[in-house]
């Protein structure tokens, strides 16, 4: 899994001192690499998922907005609109409302006032063959968090 995401209040936006490898640049025209914990987290809440992710995000000079990328290698071959399909019912019935589904050319700006946690962008997924799929879902990093709970 890969989140390309805005700017976080911890992104220092000044080169400043690191204890592990002294002077770091870290300014707004960079795009810093990190490590991403929430894959362990999601495999400690579902457990199935346990030890089969892992992730980086990149943080990019936006001021909100970000996007994740989760790349699956699937044990049953399924099609991509076959995919679409099933994410579509799940996100009209038991997340109606907190989770959207998107078929429309989206991008970054258009969710800089969206309250939904995040938005599947079918038309951006696609696969290598039936057993290897990228799905693509946006979120506003600020919005969507804040009023969801």
């Amino acid at each position: 899994m890969i989140t390309v995401h805005a700017i976080t209040v911890t992104q220092k936006t000044v080169d400043s001192p690191l204890r592990s490898c002294g002077m770091m640049p870290k300014g707004l025209p960079r795009i810093p690499f990190l490590l991403y914990s929430v894959t362990k987290a999601i495999g400690k809440i579902i457990l199935e998922l346990n030890g089969k992710l892992t992730g980086m995000a990149l943080h990019v000079p936006t001021p909100d907005v970000s996007v994740m990328d989760l790349t699956c290698l699937l044990e049953k071959a399924a099609k991509y609109n076959d995919i679409k399909k099933v994410v579509k019912q799940v996100l009209d019935g038991l997340f109606k409302g907190i989770l959207v589904y998107a078929e429309n050319q989206i991008i970054s700006c258009d969710f800089n006032n969206d309250t939904h946690s995040s938005t599947f962008d079918a038309g951006a997924g696609n696969t290598l063959n039936d057993h290897f799929v990228k799905l693509i879902s946006w979120y506003n990093n600020e919005l969507a968090i804040a009023t969801t709970w």
